[in-house]
């Protein structure tokens, strides 16, 4: 078994793919646009299924935000510098949304740094700071 993706209702779908992009470095790798059925999807990442998951971002007409709950948690992301992330998603937060939540610093009781971030959908990813990380954001 694997995970291909995890799949996320956003309100605004372009708004979220520049944040996904432009913010965390991921890739658009697809779309698919299903007007009979009133929705659209687009996958992103740090490369295609199977050898890394997506995130499926999917946006249904006309519904313009959604209520997140209290089951959801967050979305981690392994990367060189959390720091700079979190600089990237300061300086870019106005135009494409997104907020940092933690500021980049370690654990409680630990050494790893982690930061934060929500995205414009209020979304909660965690941001570890790993250096071997394959997913480079910055």
């Amino acid at each position: 078994m694997r995970l291909l993706h995890t799949m996320l209702r956003v309100g605004k779908l372009q708004r979220s793919i520049d944040f996904y992009t432009q913010v965390l470095g991921m890739t658009l790798l697809r779309t698919t646009d299903r007007p009979e059925q009133q929705y659209t999807l687009a996958f992103l990442g740090y490369g295609r299924n199977p050898e890394h998951a997506e995130i499926e971002l999917t946006y249904n007409y006309g519904v313009e935000s959604y209520e997140l709950g209290t089951a959801y948690g967050h979305i981690a992301i392994g990367l060189n510098d959390v720091a700079a992330t979190c600089e990237a998603v300061r300086a870019k937060a106005a135009s494409l949304g997104g907020a940092i939540t933690r500021e980049a610093g370690p654990i409680k009781g630990g050494t790893t740094v982690i930061a934060f971030i929500t995205d414009p959908d209020g979304y909660k990813i965690e941001l570890i700071e790993r250096p071997e990380a394959a997913a480079e954001l910055n």
